[in-house]
Order: C-alpha cells, then structure tokens, then sequence
C-alpha cells in the first residue's frame, strides 16, 4: 500500500456548470449532489481508504490553492501543485510523476479527475485494486472504460480487442482506438457493437511506465519537467514551475500518450459513473419528483412544468409555469434559462456574458 499513489486533477473552470461554477470557485469545490462533501471532497476520501493520504497530490491552479487547503486539510503544502497557466492534463501528469519519482521511484499512480460521481463506491474501489495489481507487474498504460448505458455523444469511447489474461479477470482487454465525442448515429452503433465502453479518463500505470511513455510520445515535455528534479520540493520549485510552464505545449494525456501507446489496457466496469460534466448529467443522476422534476431550492412552486432542473438559492421565491425540459439556475444575481437539448451553448452564453458584462460574472 506504501506504494501507492494517486494525482487528483483539480484546475477545471467548470463553465459547463455556469452560472453555479465560476472562476472563482469552479464545480470541484461546490456540493452539487447535495451531500455534504464537495466533488473534491468526494474524490479524496474515495481514495484515501486505500492511499497512504501522504500519497495523495492535487494538481490545481494557483488561484485554487486556498479552496484546496481550505476543503482538503489533511494535506500538506507540498502535497498541492500549483499550475500557473492552463495547459491541458499531459504537463499535469508529467509534474505529478517528476514530483513522485523523487519520493518513491517504485510508486504505483492512480490519476483522477476531481469532480467525477461515483454510485457504487465499493465496486469502484474493487476494480481499482485489480488494476494496481495489473500494473504493478505489467508495463502497462491502464485506463477504466464504463459499460455504456445509452448512446451519448458527450463522452470519448474506447474501442476493446483481444482479452488479456491476468488473475482470472474476464473484463480487461487491450485497447484497439480512441474515438472522440461521436454523433449520435455513431453513438448507436458503438453501443450495439459492444466493442466500445465510455473513456472514464481515470487512469493507472507505474512511475517508469509513465515515464518511459512520456519520453517516446512526449519528449518536449518531458525533458522540461526532468530538468527540475533537483529543484522539487525546494523553494526554487515555484520560479521552475513558473518558467516550465511558460515553455510547455498544452496538451492532453489522452492525445499525447495513450492514442499513440501500444502498451495501452483497459479494465472494464459498471461502477456508477458520471463525469458530471453538465447540467444533463446532474438531472440524469438526481432523484425526480413526479414529473421528472430536479428542485434545488426551498421555495420553488412550479405549475405544469416537466422533465426540468432547476436550481436555486433558498432565498429566493421563484414560480415556474408551463416549463418542459429546461435548465433553470441562479448564483450571485445571475440567472440561466436554457432547453436542456441546447445546454451544449452554456460555454458561448460564459464567453459572451464575460464580453458583455465583465470577468465578475463568470
């Protein structure tokens, strides 16, 4: 278990989530599902029931620093890296690896998004387990695949091949392709082949995997994190990560590494899963009333309205007739309504409020 180790990516804006996500406090650091936890808060205790929590590291923006401290105390500081600029998951990874090579050469990496849901924890955690048993002894570069349920055109697919033979598992395979967000009649047919499983972006493999995988598909940007190994963890890192990433491509792990990889698994599962990426995916993982309502909001009266989500402050008094299948939300005086079928337009509704009205409302 000393040998584990897991990188929670948490610098996401959320702008899909507007106007509840904001800049200055995206969806990671909100209880959407009403639970009591933050999203982040979530993704750390899932993992720390079988992560060293010293093994923990959260990868954030720099304006983020003190939500992360603030909602995750167990933390150390060093244990928060702090990104200067945007640049994708690929640079993510590679500063979390290069971090961790210097504590623990033979670490076994876990890295996950920090605003996933996850229903059924304990398959969750079941399936994981035999991934890092896959790893461990495998040059493997490891990924989740979700059974898909529906033909969504929201999610990247992975496209399986021949079954791998480990431990008597019989949901591990090769990976064939990477597809991007399919239409929906390219959706229908993944999900009537039964080759394809939604790309869960929950990744696993050893530090020298990685690493080795990182120099062949990556080199620019490995070379730039390497150079830093003698000044992690010192008071140059800062002025290093600063510099490295003013150099560094922005790029994602997926693009960069694991369509191009050969070594390249999947494992698997029916776990629960969402990537919360909308207002969509939250209507679709809460509990309806009888009209296919989501309320958030404790003095909402609706008359004649179906199939909505509607999410807003206590305080306020809202009456909503005739609605079918829209999105209603409310944060900080600003209101969002929108179809539900058009919440794809949400990130053009941020650009122009940003352009229109100023940064202070996005």
């Amino acid at each position: 278990m000393e040998n584990n180790y897991c990188v929670i990516m948490a610098g996401g804006v959320g702008s899909r989530f507007w106007p509840l996500s904001r800049q200055a406090k995206p969806k990671q650091f909100l209880d959407i599902l009403g639970t009591g936890r933050t999203l982040i808060q979530q993704t750390f205790d899932r993992f720390s029931t079988f992560v060293p929590v010293e093994n923990i590291l959260v990868v954030t923006s720099v304006r983020y620093k003190d939500l992360v401290m603030e909602q995750l105390p167990e933390l150390k500081k060093d244990q928060v890296l702090l990104e200067p600029l945007r640049r994708n998951t690929a640079p993510c990874v590679a500063y979390a690896s290069y971090k961790i090579k210097i504590q623990n050469p033979k670490a076994n990496i876990i890295v996950a998004p920090s605003d996933h849901l996850i229903i059924k924890e304990e398959e969750f955690v079941r399936q994981i387990k035999h991934g890092l048993d896959f790893i461990k002894t495998h040059d493997a570069l490891l990924t989740l695949g979700i059974k898909p349920s529906r033909p969504e055109t929201g999610y990247g697919y992975i496209q399986v091949k021949e079954k791998v033979s480990f431990n008597q598992l019989d949901n591990l395979f090769e990976v064939k392709t990477f597809t991007e967000k399919p239409n929906l009649d390219m959706a229908k047919i993944f999900l009537e082949s039964g080759e394809f499983f939604w790309n869960s972006g929950i990744f696993l493999w050893s530090l020298p995997s990685i690493l080795s995988a990182f120099d062949k598909y990556l080199s620019d940007v490995s070379a730039l994190f390497a150079k830093g190994l003698k000044l992690y963890n010192t008071e140059d890192e800062v002025h290093f990560i600063n510099k490295t990433y003013s150099e560094c491509q922005g790029i994602s792990i997926d693009y960069g590494v694991m369509e191009k990889a050969k070594n390249v698994y999947v494992l698997t599962a029916d776990f629960g899963w969402s990537d919360l990426g909308t207002w969509g995916s939250l209507y679709e993982n809460k509990q309806k009333d009888s009209d296919g309502n989501v309320i958030h909001g404790e003095n909402v009266l609706i008359y004649d309205t179906t199939n909505c989500i509607v999410n807003l402050s206590d305080e306020k008094v809202a009456v909503l007739q005739g609605l079918n299948s829209y999105i209603v939300a409310e944060s900080n005086d600003t209101l969002m309504i929108c179809r539900k079928e058009d919440e794809q337009q949400i990130k053009q509704f941020v650009t122009d409020v940003r352009i229109q009205k100023g940064d202070s409302l996005v």
